[in-house]
C-alpha cells in the first residue's frame, strides 16, 4: 500500500492542504513572501463577488443539468420503444468530441457576424456578447455535449425493466401516460436520481465550455466558481483570495458529494 499512499499524499493530499492553508494568507503568484491575514480573505469574498458567482454557478448548473436530463430521458424512451439502434451512435457523437472542440464549434455557431445561428434566423444578435443571452448560449452548448451521457445511463436503466410490468398494466387498461407514471418512473427513480446528481456535481465544477465561449463575461454574467478561481489566481495573481474561494467552493461540493454518496448507498 505504501507506493499508492505516497502517490496520494504527493498528488492530492499535499496540494489540497497547501491550498487550504494559503487561503489564510495574503500571497501573490509573482511576488515572494506572504503574510498571515486569518479569515480576511474569506470575509472579503463573502462581502464581494462570492454571491453573484454562486448565483451564476447555480443557474448554469441547473440549466446544464435539467435540459440534458429531459432530452436524454426522451431519447432513451424513444430508443427503448423501438427507434432504430443505429441512431444511438449518431446521438453519442457530441459526447465523444473533446469539450474544447465543442466549445469552439459553438463559438462559431453563436458568432454575431458570421455565425450559423444568426444566418438561419436572419438576425444579428450578439449571443455571447449580451448578458441576457450569454448564459443561455453556454447552457445550450453544454447541453448538446452532455445529453448523450444522460441518454445512455437512462436507456441502460430502461432496458433492465421487465417488459411484463408494462404488459400487465396494458391488460389492466393503463394508457401510455399512466404506464409511464406508474411503471417507468418508479423503476427509474434510483438511476435517474444518481445520473441527475452526478451531472449536477460535474456541472458545478465545469470550466472549459464557459471559459472558451465567454471567459466569464460579459460583465461577469457567466462567471462561475471555476472561472473565478482561475481569473483570481492566474490573471489577478492573488493566490490568497483564489484559494479562499476554492475552499468555499470545495465545501459546497462536499455537501453535494454527501448527497450523492447517501443516495448511492441507499
Amino acid at each position: 500500500m505504501v507506493p499508492g499512499l505516497a502517490l496520494f499524499l504527493a498528488i492530492i493530499a499535499y496540494p489540497l492542504v497547501s491550498a487550504l492553508v494559503t487561503g489564510f494568507f495574503e500571497q501573490s503568484l509573482v511576488l515572494p513572501g506572504r503574510a498571515f491575514v486569518g479569515l480576511d480573505n474569506f470575509a472579503d469574498l463573502l462581502g464581494g463577488d462570492f454571491w453573484p458567482v454562486l448565483r451564476n454557478t447555480l443557474v448554469f448548473t441547473l440549466g446544464a443539468t435539467i435540459a440534458p436530463f429531459v432530452i436524454g430521458y426522451a431519447l432513451a424512451l424513444a430508443l427503448d420503444a423501438g427507434l432504430p439502434g443505429w441512431l444511438r451512435g449518431v446521438f453519442l457523437f457530441p459526447w465523444v468530441i473533446p469539450g474544447v472542440v465543442v466549445s469552439f464549434l459553438w463559438l462559431w455557431i453563436f458568432n454575431a457576424n458570421y455565425g450559423v445561428l444568426n444566418g438561419l434566423l436572419g438576425t444579428h444578435v450578439s449571443w455571447l456578447g449580451a448578458p441576457a443571452t450569454a448564459m443561455i448560449a453556454v447552457i445550450v452548448t453544454k447541453t448538446w455535449a452532455s445529453f448523450p451521457w444522460m441518454m445512455v445511463m437512462l436507456l441502460a436503466g430502461l432496458q433492465t425493466m421487465p417488459k411484463e410490468l408494462h404488459e400487465a398494466a396494458s391488460v389492466d387498461g393503463a394508457g401510455a401516460i399512466r404506464r409511464f407514471r406508474s411503471v417507468t418512473v418508479p423503476h427509474m427513480r434510483a438511476i435517474a436520481g444518481i445520473a441527475f446528481l452526478l451531472e449536477f456535481i460535474w456541472n458545478f465544477q465545469h470550466f472549459d465550455t464557459i471559459y472558451v465561449l465567454t471567459g466569464g463575461g460579459p460583465a461577469g454574467a457567466t462567471k462561475t466558481f471555476a472561472v473565478a478561481v482561475y481569473d483570481t489566481a492566474f490573471k489577478g495573481f492573488d493566490l490568497g483570495h483564489a484559494t479562499a474561494l476554492g475552499g468555499l467552493w470545495m465545501l459546497l461540493l462536499l455537501v453535494l458529494m454527501a448527497f450523492y454518496l447517501r443516495k448511492e448507498n441507499a
